[in-house]
């Protein structure tokens, strides 16, 4: 069917005038001839370097942003695969527990041996299983200039304690953060891939024309100015324009709008779109690599790049608590032999390891991943995927946070809203000749209608049926002439009517050249969106919605919703500029912003939010494989229930640091009083 709905036009002096094309879905609206397609990453550890990151994501420490595969990588063990596996994640720690056990049980008999060789023979290998990766970054942090951070103090402090014969100390020291880690990396699991969203919807074939013959050749082999022919079920290969032919082109991949758009002779079109209907023949405007699909990748890309390093939580932590113990034993070392008459060097030295032993974080380093171990198990079970502890921190900043409307906030199925009736048909009658003009159209609008209408067709009493390309539909009902499009078709037939522009999709019907009414149609709302808002409110967080529908549109649903705040009649790239414009104020005051999106169209903005969140229930595979959240129910309340849990969390994590710390405390006074030993 032509399509014929939704329209932009305008009213003046009393009259119509027809002020834009008209438009079936954001893409025409916007005038959107950017539609592109997106791949996704994972960004995991804060990667802001873009490179892929397929598990673990908080990297255990891999203070590097190096490129990760596996918690093999982020723990120094670069043989890692290409996906999580436990079993070869546990080999360290199955092979260092029991010599733990074997170090600890016989540890006298152990010690007693010649210079204590058997201890160092069974507890060095253990120290150096779990311990290894956290050695080599922390000598990598030194070289780069970055000191105070959590694996140089554990490197210290076990050094410290295989310093003064405390190898037990210091190899569990190293196994509890190797556990926390393990645990925390089993519980983010594997992403799948995001590469296979990309290859579903990039075209693979050009059907290029040569001679009137159809050779078929890989769409960044055909030049521009060539022509290519695009057959119904093809996806369209590269943007062009429209030679010859018309039809109807699925643009949901590229947009996240369920309307399909009707495209006639002269009309461009973008690669990635599905042609539905009609063959097309389309002469060639770009070549493949700077083709819609090629820039949208650029925009993931460089949206990556942009974005900031979240810092796992523990590293800003140990920033301070690092420096603090490291003077505060030298101090112990130093000062008591220079002001105290009688100190022996010695004592005060072994009193100063005992306290910087004492000191090691092994409460913390498997306290503080457990605590957000908890957060994320909590949250899944409540069809939240949150993926690693740096973006449950993350959320906890959240001030801001920007929706995308459709598939987020609405459910991008259109149904009948209100029917408004001239010339004195009742409603019914009206929906009844609607739906029979609409019979023989599998448009979604044709479809709202039909299911509205929730009656059987007699398609016999349709004649002489015909589609009016991007305008809408003629045909005879009962010997009536019946049409039903959009505010331009009533122009061309010279039909008065009362309104051009409205709050949603429209299809005018008039009967023998009498207008007769009009059928809104509009997107659902999900039943829990206005919910959603409020409770971000009431966490005293702004929202703002993003869309590519028209200001009237977006303006009557952010209403609807209690929106903060909105912008309209954005493409793809716009939303990208709009998040940014967004994130410069609100990164002002320290705060994060999260971007709630479903579509391949969202991947960029999610990629460049602070907190990337998709929904992952009915949202295509880019959104989800570059979101840093993932909601599995497509509740949009959930956001909100996110931002809770994480907050609940990061303040257990921090009931954990405080009764850890105050242990601390007291056991280093005993320790730097040599009250306290090993």
């Amino acid at each position: 069917m032509a399509e014929h709905h939704h329209h932009q036009d305008c009213c003046k002096s009393g009259h119509c005038i027809e002020a834009v094309a008209e438009v079936t879905t954001h893409d025409d609206c916007c005038g959107n001839s950017q539609g592109q397609e997106v791949t996704t990453h994972d960004h995991c550890c804060g990667n802001s370097q873009g490179k892929e990151v397929t598990t673990h994501d908080d990297c255990c420490g891999n203070s590097q942003r190096q490129e990760v595969t596996t918690h093999d990588d982020c723990c120094g063990n670069s043989q890692g695969k290409n996906e999580f596996n436990l079993w070869r994640e546990l080999r360290a720690v199955a092979i260092a527990t029991p010599l733990l056990l074997i170090g600890l049980i016989f540890q006298d008999s152990l010690h007693q041996t010649p210079f204590g060789i058997a201890e160092y023979a069974i507890l060095i290998p253990a120290y150096l299983l779990c311990g290894w990766g956290v050695l080599t970054t922390a000598g990598r942090n030194i070289l780069q200039g970055r000191i105070f951070d959590e694996n140089f103090l554990m490197t210290i402090a076990t050094i410290g304690a295989i310093a003064i014969h405390e190898l037990p100390e210091a190899v569990g020291v190293m196994l509890f953060y190797q556990v926390g880690e393990l645990v925390q990396g089993s519980a983010v699991g594997r992403s799948r891939r995001s590469i296979r969203a990309l290859l579903e919807v990039r075209p693979d074939t050009a059907n290029l024309l040569v001679n009137g013959e159809i050779k078929t050749v890989s769409p960044d082999q055909v030049a521009v100015g060539e022509m290519i022919r695009v057959r119904p079920g093809e996806k369209v290969p590269l943007d062009g324009e429209i030679i010859k032919g018309s039809s109807q082109l699925d643009t949901s991949a590229l947009t996240g709008e369920s309307l399909p758009r009707t495209v006639v002779t002269g009309d461009l079109v973008l690669a990635g779109m599905i042609n539905h209907s009609g063959g097309l023949t389309i002469r060639v405007t770009k070549p493949f690599d700077e083709s819609s699909i090629a820039r949208i990748l650029d925009l993931v890309e460089n949206a990556r790049s942009k974005k900031a390093d979240t810092e796992k939580f523990i590293t800003r932590f140990a920033r301070y608590y690092t420096p603090v113990v490291v003077f505060l034993s030298l101090a112990v070392a130093l000062l008591p032999p220079l002001l105290i008459s009688g100190a022996s060097a010695s004592t005060w030295t072994y009193r100063a390891l005992v306290l910087l032993v004492i000191s090691c974080p092994c409460g913390l380093v498997i306290s503080i991943p457990l605590g957000y171990f908890g957060g994320i198990g909590g949250a899944a079970k409540r069809g939240i995927l949150i993926k690693g502890s740096t973006f449950l921190d993350a959320l906890t900043q959240v001030k801001t946070v920007v929706f995308d409307k459709t598939g987020t906030l609405t459910k991008g199925n259109f149904r009948v809203t209100d029917i408004i009736t001239h010339n004195g048909l009742s409603q019914e009658q009206l929906l009844e000749l609607a739906a029979h003009v609409e019979s023989g159209s599998n448009h979604p609008v044709a479809q709202s209608i039909r299911q509205a209408h929730g009656k059987p067709i007699d398609s016999s009493k349709v004649e002489n049926y015909q589609e009016i390309a991007g305008q809408g539909i003629c045909a005879q009902i009962d010997g009536r002439v019946v049409i039903a499009g959009n505010d331009r078709l009533l122009h061309r037939e010279g039909i008065s009517h009362d309104v051009c522009v409205a709050d949603s999709t429209v299809a005018h019907l008039a009967v023998d050249g009498e207008y007769s009414g009009r059928i809104l149609i509009a997107d659902e709302l999900k039943e829990d969106a206005i919910n959603a808002i409020q409770a971000l409110h009431q966490q005293q967080i702004k929202t703002v919605m993003l869309t590519g529908d028209s200001q009237t549109i977006a303006n009557t649903m952010a209403r609807k919703l209690g929106i903060d705040d909105f912008q309209a009649e954005l493409l793809p790239e716009d939303k990208v500029n709009a998040l940014e414009n967004i994130l410069t104020a609100v990164n002002q005051s320290n705060h994060k912003t999260a971007f709630v999106g479903d579509g391949i169209n969202d991947a960029p903005v999610i990629a460049r939010a602070d907190v990337g969140i998709a929904m992952g229930g009915l949202g295509s595979d880019a959104a989800i494989e570059t979101a840093d959240v993932v909601i599995m129910t497509d509740a949009p309340s959930k956001v909100a229930e996110a931002i809770a849990i994480a907050r609940r969390t990061l303040g257990i994590v921090w009931q954990n640091i405080i009764i850890a710390l105050a242990v601390k405390v007291v056991f280093i006074a005993l320790g730097a009083m040599g009250v306290a030993t090993l």
